[in-house]
């Protein structure tokens, strides 16, 4: 069967070859069965009928006798289509070329092969894609042209521009702000002017004393607080270099390595001497501070007490008192003498719990601020909240015959060790037991969380909390952990070697080292959840009265409710997730904010509390958001935020 292959006019003078094309699909879409020969994986020769609908449209139907001829023409159609196909030379090109022309088969104008529409198709679909690419990429440099041409705008709208010198880009600190090199050569030039003048003056050279005196004190005045270059006088560089004279011409003149060595020594161990002496003045006054009352928090009691007899207020009451016994509710303790303190604890907590009808908080303070806390709470109660007022004066059981501390502070030995702080012949000499006379260490208040089954007889668990806390999540869940078995449930304060046993336990003492492990986990003392059944099962108040009329000397440990607590719940701790209790922000600047805006409780422990001028700044926001600053007590007692 003989049919055309093309349509177009110019392949109308190929009818004489057409004769000998294989049978394929015709131009009018009817159907051609091909026969296919092929040989199977097992050679053998197979025979396949193929029909023309299932062959791919990219099929280009040629005649048996075209194959040699048009395999130039192939060729070429391929590089013209296909780009990214190797391209032949232009060589061999050029002589496929003239064979052609000689052979005569074929006049030039038929021998470029046409392009089928498909791929005519794929060629146009390939450029479109480039230039959508490429103008997708322009307009991402554009955006970010942009982006980058308003923040250039913002920051030079938020440049300072008062103090011009600080940013002028010739100055040569704008390159490292914080250099401070030649501050560092002046400070070493005074170190070695009074070096050499001290040499000097045993030597009798006058006048190169006074000189290197002279200068000394102009490059210290020259200097005067500055920390950097930045902030030196431009006049300092003409001291240095003056300075620099001087000590050249004392040392052509007094040189001696010997001699220079010596006098540095000495200067040096007279550094380390002010050193040791400067700390301790600065922990004299860290301790006394920590241990006083600003004048607000101290303003604040007074005048509640007054107000608390003169309003008669001891006649009155706190509402719901059939709940202080629930088991089915949440029970806090919080023992304190700070009216103000407990009352952002309390604050804190109903704040953020869900039901704070449910919870019942049970405070215990000392007779001088009984009133106060009474008067705080009857005026100031929490929405919703349950709240008790007891006088730890008032527990008669509490008494030197049954609590082994208040027998010890008694005795001739504890006010010796206490109050006089072994006899220092000064305040600084006696500052390393400066914090044995902290009020806190003497108080039954901070003895009082070993007895809290004889405190709350009727209670099943409850929920310890220092005043030096502030909550930021619901404690509800606490309630629900399962303590498998152990009286208490803290967080650990472990990490590597810090935090442990052998930081507060005397390991070279035999009866802790035959009972304890040196490297056991220390706990926070803080937010504990205490499981009073089992602590009355396990008679854990009966463990601690051993331990503590065991270390009735002082050498087992010093001072302190942390050690006898690890002692008496040693093995007997739960440990609980560190989210629930993050620590040092009353000493440590340097931990993770992330970790404390997403713990349920924070810890001030450390002499630098939230009330205190002393206190850390960026912790302080944590705490005196639960301030009542627009409380009439407060605002008397010019109390601000």
């Amino acid at each position: 069967m003989s049919t055309p292959l093309y349509d177009c006019p110019r392949c109308i003078n190929r009818q004489q070859d057409q004769s000998n094309i294989t049978s394929t699909a015709r131009p009018d879409g009817k159907e051609i069965d091909i026969m296919v020969t092929y040989s199977d994986p097992s050679g053998a020769v197979q025979v396949r009928s193929v029909r023309s609908r299932d062959l791919s449209a990219s099929w280009v139907w040629k005649s048996p006798g075209e194959g040699r001829r048009d395999q130039s023409r192939s060729s070429l159609s391929q590089i013209v289509d296909d780009p990214f196909q190797p391209k032949r030379s232009s060589r061999n090109t050029d002589n496929d070329s003239n064979n052609d022309h000689q052979s005569g088969d074929e006049t030039p104008e038929a021998q470029a092969s046409p392009v089928h529409p498909v791929k005519l198709k794929r060629q146009r679909l390939r450029r479109e894609r480039r230039e959508r690419r490429a103008a997708d990429l322009i307009k991402q440099d554009k955006e970010m042209d942009d982006r980058m041409q308003e923040a250039a705008i913002e920051q030079a709208r938020e440049l300072d521009t008062t103090i011009r010198g600080k940013y002028s880009i010739w100055r040569k600190e704008y390159e490292n702000p914080n250099s401070d090199s030649t501050v560092k050569l002046m400070r070493d030039q005074i170190i070695m002017a009074k070096a050499y003048a001290a040499i000097a003056k045993s030597k009798n050279e006058t006048v190169l004393y006074d000189s290197l005196i002279k200068h000394s004190r102009e490059s210290q005045l020259a200097i005067g607080e500055a920390i950097t270059d930045a902030e030196l006088h431009p006049s300092a560089i003409d001291q240095a270099k003056a300075m620099g004279h001087v000590l050249a011409a004392a040392k052509d003149q007094l040189y001696d390595c010997v001699s220079i060595a010596r006098k540095l020594r000495v200067m040096l161990q007279s550094s380390e001497t002010n050193v040791q002496l400067m700390k301790k003045k600065s922990s004299f006054l860290i301790q006394l501070d920590a241990k006083t009352v600003p004048r607000p928090l101290h303003c604040i009691p007074l005048v509640l007490t007054t107000d608390y007899y003169l309003y008669n207020y001891e006649e009155k009451d706190f509402p719901n008192k059939e709940k202080l016994e629930d088991t089915l509710l949440y029970h806090y303790a919080i023992f304190s003498d700070n009216v103000l303190a407990t009352s952002v604890v309390v604050n804190s907590t109903v704040l953020h719990a869900k039901e704070p009808e449910k919870h019942v908080f049970h405070i215990v303070t000392d007779k001088l601020n009984f009133a106060a806390m009474r008067m705080w709470f009857l005026v100031n109660a929490p929405a919703g909240a349950t709240i008790q007022v007891q006088n730890v004066d008032e527990f008669t059981w509490l008494n030197s015959s049954y609590c082994p501390v208040l027998r010890q502070l008694e005795s001739a030995r504890m006010i010796e060790y206490y109050f006089k702080a072994h006899q220092t012949s000064s305040l600084t000499a006696g500052s390393d037991n400066l914090k044995y006379r902290n009020p806190k260490y003497l108080s039954m208040l901070n003895h009082l969380r070993f007895y809290l089954p004889e405190v709350y007889p009727k209670l099943d668990k409850v929920l310890f909390l220092d005043d030096d806390i502030v909550v930021q999540k619901d404690l509800t869940p606490l309630w629900s952990v399962n303590l498998q078995g152990m009286v208490n449930g803290a967080v650990e304060t472990c990490k590597e070697s810090f935090h442990r046993f052998d930081k507060y336990l005397n390991f070279s003492n035999p009866k802790i080292s035959e009972n304890f492990d040196p490297n056991a986990c220390g706990w926070a003392f803080g937010m504990n959840i205490f499981d009073l059944r089992e602590w009355r099962k396990r008679d854990i108040t009966g463990i601690y009265h051993h331990w503590q009329d065991m270390n009735e000397d002082r050498t087992l440990w010093k001072l302190g409710t942390l050690p006898p607590g690890l002692i008496t719940f040693y093995n007997l701790t739960y440990p609980l997730d560190r989210s629930w209790h993050v620590l040092g922000l009353g000493y440590d600047p340097a931990l993770n904010q992330t970790e404390i805006e997403n713990a349920a409780v924070v810890h001030y422990n450390g002499n630098y509390k939230p009330w205190l001028d002393l206190a850390i700044a960026k912790y302080k926001s944590y705490w005196s958001r639960y301030v009542m600053f627009d409380n009439y007590y407060v605002q008397l007692c010019n109390l601000s935020e």
